[in-house]
């Protein structure tokens, strides 16, 4: 068994012990492997900030975990079907979209999960930057390869967009909503986005890099000055620091469960999840699509997440803009 599954399977040995100890033969046991060798791990995890306490007679307690985004730190967290078989970490990187579309053109599996600790050119939609400071948010990359044509590719952001509303929701209490096409808020201001990327063959996906950036614990004079709309952090909301690795895993776990249901059910759940999870849908609102501004009532989104606008007896589908309410 290679060191890391070793150590993700120790992990989850004391993890599933609770406040409770286990013994070094058990472990031993279940690993496969000496009590010299058991002892060993225990101290490489140690070096990497697991705090674990070793009693006489009664074995070995996880105390704390380090708030580290960390290849055995997220896997031994995920048991889904899809969302994190693997794992790659960056301690900084240039965008982990531009690492992922590097990655499936080399072959990576679907499920394939970058993260880095801080980027240097963080990608937003239409070209835009995302501020990527180290140490305090989430930067995460997810490539998928779902047997679909092309046109249904967007479909993704709403399935990303809905996991991440209900990660928060599970992890910190706070009340998420999503803002069309790709936007996660919190009290109003932004908090999440997603951006998803498109590798296909004329009519097939060859895969889905969906791109994720998420505010944690970033502090209010880390937020840039001019940004185009509020933006806070999980941190910011809640006047509390949260646990990156587990809003993290929450949001994977999420994101396998919802892409299970996507692949076996279609659009349908999803759209019905993401609608209902949206303030905007049924009110007059203003979208500005490139130099043309368009004034309507939001009724929802369509197959391939274009939004229906109505107005006039007529429903116009917007591909791309930014929504504004106006009631």
């Amino acid at each position: 068994m290679p060191t890391s599954e070793v150590r993700q399977h120790l992990l989850r040995l004391l993890r599933d012990a609770g406040n409770g100890h286990v013994s070094g033969a058990a472990i031993s046991r279940a690993l496969g492997m000496s009590r010299a060798a058991v002892w060993k791990q225990m101290e490489a995890l140690r070096a990497l900030g697991y705090q674990i306490e070793a009693v006489p007679n009664r074995g070995y307690r996880l105390v704390s975990e380090p708030d580290r985004l960390g290849e055995e730190q997220v896997r031994s967290r995920l048991f889904g079907r899809t969302v994190g078989k693997r794992v790659v970490c960056f301690d900084q990187t240039d965008s982990t979209n531009i690492q992922a579309l590097h990655q499936v053109e080399e072959g990576a599996e679907e499920g394939t999960v970058l993260i880095a600790d801080a980027q240097q050119a963080g990608k937003g939609r239409l070209g835009r930057g995302w501020i990527s400071p180290p140490g305090v948010n989430l930067y995460t990359s997810i490539i998928l390869r779902p047997d679909i044509p092309p046109w249904r590719a967007p479909q993704l952001t709403f399935v990303a967009a809905v996991a991440l509303v209900r990660a928060i929701e599970e992890v910190c209490g706070l009340s998420a909503r999503v803002k069309w096409p790709n936007d996660v808020l919190v009290g109003g201001a932004k908090v999440a986005g997603v951006l998803s990327e498109l590798l296909a063959d004329m009519d097939r996906v060859r895969a889905v890099v969906i791109g994720i950036g998420l505010n944690i614990n970033m502090k209010a004079d880390q937020l840039p000055a001019n940004l185009r709309y509020p933006a806070t952090s999980l941190a910011l909301a809640a006047g509390r620091d949260w646990s990156r690795l587990e809003v993290a895993c929450a949001l994977y776990r999420h994101l396998d469960d919802l892409y299970r249901v996507y692949l076996d059910q279609g659009f349908d759940p999803v759209r019905l999840a993401w609608e209902s999870s949206c303030d905007l849908v049924g009110r007059q609102v203003q979208v500005t699509s490139g130099d043309e501004v368009f004034l309507g009532r939001f009724a929802g989104v369509d197959a391939d997440g274009a939004l229906l606008l109505a107005g006039g007896g007529v429903e116009k589908r917007i591909l791309a803009g930014d929504i504004r309410p106006v009631d």
